[in-house]
């Protein structure tokens, strides 16, 4: 059989590199071990979701939060992922210079943004007593 170039493939083959000769092969066990390395950095670990208020080492103020989150944010946002639902994720939301929205990632601009909304986020003011949103912010200041 004729490789391109009027080669055939035997002739083909042999102009490959020796992988083993030229030390390519003594790269492998690292770069698997560094891919392994990244997919853990990447949020292949732990699911904190699923993890006891105490596991968490959370206050009660930050488990009572934690339990408002379940109840009034978790159907749009994840607490522990950076990937949201239908919402942005919060992992590290306070941590972030700004919000997915633009404005600057502080107390009054979450508290502003729970209770009055913003784009598709509705409005959570009604719903929550002035309890609520002080646990829920501490909790969310947990991520």
């Amino acid at each position: 059989m004729l490789a391109r170039g009027g080669h055939n493939a035997w002739q083909a083959a042999r102009a490959l590199p020796d992988l083993e000769k030229d030390g390519y092969v003594k790269l492998i066990p690292p770069l698997v071990l560094i891919l392994a390395l990244l997919a853990l950095a990447g949020g292949c670990g732990k699911d904190l979701s699923k993890e006891s208020d105490a596991e968490l080492g959370l206050n009660a103020q930050q488990a009572a939060g934690r339990a408002v989150f379940n109840a009034y944010c978790a159907a749009c946002h994840t607490a522990y992922s950076s990937s949201g639902l239908k919402g942005p994720g919060l992992k590290n939301l306070f941590r972030r210079q700004y919000l997915p929205s633009g404005l600057p990632a502080d107390d009054r601009f979450v508290e502003q943004t729970i209770v009055g909304g913003r784009g598709m986020m509705p409005a959570q003011g009604d719903a929550l007593t002035d309890e609520q949103l002080r646990d829920l912010m501490a909790y969310l200041h947990t991520l």
